[in-house]
């Protein structure tokens, strides 16, 4: 499955979903409670290509990350439904500037980091300012988990005007059953490709587009919450 749309690198940005060492890692959080599933656990060896090939094209590499802001004495203000759910989180876990709430290696380094509090990286963020401020009108969206963080990060986008691609192979879920019917459900508002044909669209740019001097707004920088 694939539709890839032109690419402007200039105005095209990766927006990488929850790919944090909590979620990721084996001494994360949910690689100690063994919260994870084989689709999840290798999707870095599929995104990594695509940002390498982004980053090379000249364009943005966003990473969003989730976390849970320390509340009275350092232990993590955390909403009810997400304890009920996930009861092994603790102290420690997802806090901003910690190792656990780091992108993973494999994707480092992002141009822009935004931390986020719930599913959507547009709910109570600075995720919508910094893609005005920086002329992003089209996201390539990659990440964890299919039917959560990723989509509704993505039809926030979409009703902002956003253009969009996610990458079918790019996100992972719990089940292949909730990745596929999320999927299904996004193609409907939003363009689908996989991270192959992203990396081939990529390299295949014309050389005055990938080789211009790099644009301030690519310094590495980050923005937090």
């Amino acid at each position: 499955m694939s539709s890839i749309q032109p690419i402007n690198t200039d105005t095209t940005a990766l927006l990488l979903i929850d790919m944090q060492n909590d979620f990721l890692h084996p001494k994360g959080a949910y690689g100690r409670a063994s919260q994870t599933s084989a689709a999840i656990a290798g999707l870095k060896q599929k995104i990594a290509p695509v940002a390498h090939a982004m980053r090379r094209a000249g364009g943005l590499v966003i990473s969003t990350q989730f976390t849970l802001v320390p509340g009275k004495h350092g232990e993590p203000i955390i909403s009810p439904h997400l304890k009920a759910l996930r009861p092994f989180l603790c102290k420690g876990d997802f806090c901003p500037g910690a190792f656990g709430h780091q992108l993973i290696d494999e994707l480092q380094p992002a141009d822009v980091t935004i931390e986020k509090i719930t599913y959507s990286a547009f709910y109570m963020t600075r995720l919508e300012w910094v893609l005005r401020k920086l002329a992003i009108r089209h996201l390539v969206i990659a990440g964890i988990v299919t039917n959560g963080g990723v989509a509704s990060t993505l039809r926030d986008a979409h009703v902002r005007d956003f253009d969009t691609t996610v990458l079918s192979d790019g996100c992972g879920a719990f089940s292949s059953e909730l990745h596929d019917n999320a999927i299904r459900s996004l193609a409907a508002i939003s363009a689908v490709s996989d991270c192959s044909a992203m990396v081939s669209a990529l390299n295949n740019l014309k050389s005055d587009i990938r080789n211009k001097p790099t644009q301030d707004r690519h310094q590495k920088a980050n923005t937090h919450e």
